[in-house]
């Protein structure tokens, strides 16, 4: 398992219980490696089946309740780490873990009381605390921020566990109205962040050349007279189109999906890798070769079995959900590949989210991603990136007409029930009150913003930038310099 070859992993395992049928921690081993081969129903029947066998195990109830978490079923995952809990109750990982699952299910009062006592027992996990600070808006009468102070007034050993109390203290100061503060930190936070990255942003810059020059035009007559011909083929071709939801993180990408999946028609996805992950297997197949260069990957995606591409992402989808029916993927760096989703998935509805772009950037600056969008530490290349994203979604705009329905992050704030109607029109879906209601829709939400989309819309967001005009100059003069309108 440590090495990550799980097929022999899962052999031993099943080994180990021919021995010893009875022992739970080897029916953990088997879920765990389950899994990782994405075999979810399966690895979820050997977790329950190690519960059943040891309910009072806290070991096992936790690792049951990680490995539901894993797998998207959060309330399964809760009641794991209440077993386990009521076995242990001063274990700070369980307590940890249990805090997580809180914070995606909207509970955000109980996380915070986790997170208190998770610090009280372990007061140098500092992820805690920068969790902790973002799940409410904090007060005057109540907050954190002397507690936050007094950790970076001596040496934290280990600089990612800095990097998160700056984050928190940054978060935490902006909520109080002391902006020059929170900007001061949260420079710095980011800044220890980038030095410890390995990035350069003009690969991703000329990544948008490349696949520009990949899909200059739509796709030709004959290949959509194909696809149509495959849509009219599959009696289900509407009901199993697929939603993406794309754009920059950060921008509302969450709130729309919300917003959509309150319908009682469509079950949220979250944020898939299987697109990605099925045009690399497209173009393997179609190359013959294990081993690209990002270039060679674009230039050849061009060529690929686009049907079969189609086929491959709503299987690998079909796994991670399990659930029939429409689905919207939530994935916001899937703007990348719209070219390729309207060859391979012609059912499919594509949903741009936008954000102003000075909101756009400094919502991304502020916000500490894991493992994920490393051009967002520091203000140039934000704008870099920044830039190259609109000149693509600009070519998929401009060849692609009628196919994408763009979201104004601010539009919708302004008229909510205006913009709703014209979204869910667009995806063929009927009006249904719940839409309105997406706060109080109770499924889980894992992004950065699971304690946002717990509350009714809200304005307050729209200007948070403009408390930072002179520390963000450099990058209105980047955008303004590349034309996009401010």
């Amino acid at each position: 398992m440590r090495r990550g070859a799980w097929t022999e992993a899962l052999q031993r395992a099943d080994r180990a219980l021919e021995a010893q049928p009875l022992e739970p921690r080897y029916l953990i081993y088997r879920a765990q490696c389950l899994m990782a081969l994405r075999r979810r129903a399966d690895a979820f029947a050997a977790a329950a089946a190690a519960e059943l066998r040891a309910p009072a195990d806290a070991f096992v109830r936790d690792a049951a309740g990680t490995l539901f978490s894993y797998g998207n079923d959060h309330t399964r995952a809760l009641a794991s780490y209440d077993a386990a809990l009521a076995q242990d109750a001063d274990n700070a990982q369980y307590r940890y873990n249990r805090a997580t699952v809180r914070r995606f299910l909207g509970d955000l009062e109980g996380a915070e009381q986790d997170y208190d006592r998770v610090i009280a027992l372990r007061p140098a996990d500092y992820e805690a605390y920068k969790n902790r600070s973002d799940l409410r808006t904090q007060t005057k009468e109540r907050n954190h921020v002397a507690e936050l102070q007094a950790l970076l007034a001596r040496p934290i050993a280990d600089w990612r566990g800095e990097v998160q109390v700056r984050y928190a203290l940054a978060k935490e100061y902006e909520d109080l109205g002391a902006y020059a503060e929170a900007f001061d930190m949260l420079s710095q936070a980011a800044g220890r962040q980038r030095q410890h990255m390995q990035y350069d942003v003009a690969i991703d810059v000329a990544t948008v050349q490349w696949i520009i020059d990949a899909y200059p035009r739509a796709p030709s007559a004959q290949a959509g007279a194909s696809e149509d011909a495959r849509a009219r083929e599959d009696a289900h071709a509407l009901e199993d189109a697929p939603i993406f939801v794309l754009g920059l993180p950060r921008s509302g990408t969450t709130l729309v999906e919300r917003i959509l999946t309150s319908h009682s028609t469509l079950a949220a996805a979250g944020e898939l890798d299987c697109l990605a992950l099925a045009i690399v297997a497209a173009v393997r197949r179609h190359t013959a070769r294990d081993r690209l260069a990002r270039q060679e990957l674009v230039v050849n995606s061009a060529g690929v079995d686009f049907a079969g591409l189609g086929r491959d992402y709503l299987q690998r989808a079909r796994r991670e959900i399990e659930a029939r029916g429409r689905f919207v993927d939530k994935m916001p760096l899937n703007y990348l590949y719209c070219g390729i989703i309207r060859r391979a998935l012609p059912q499919a509805k594509i949903v741009h989210v936008t954000r102003h772009p000075m909101a756009a950037c400094f919502a991304m600056y502020k916000a500490l991603f894991k493992d994920a969008y490393p051009f967002s530490y520091d203000l140039g290349e934000i704008a870099r990136y920044y830039i190259g994203y609109r000149r693509l979604m600009d070519h998929w705009l401009a060849t692609l007409p009628g196919a994408i329905h763009s979201v104004s992050y601010e539009a919708l704030v302004a008229d909510q029930l205006g913009e709703t109607r014209k979204l869910l029109e667009f995806c063929g879906l009927e009006w249904e009150e719940a839409c309105a209601r997406f706060h109080e829709n109770p499924t889980a939400s894992t992004t950065a913003s699971a304690a946002q989309v717990r509350r009714p819309m809200y304005s307050s967001a729209l200007a948070h930038w403009q408390h930072y005009e002179t520390q963000l100059a450099g990058i209105r003069r980047q955008l303004m310099a590349a034309g996009i309108a401010l």
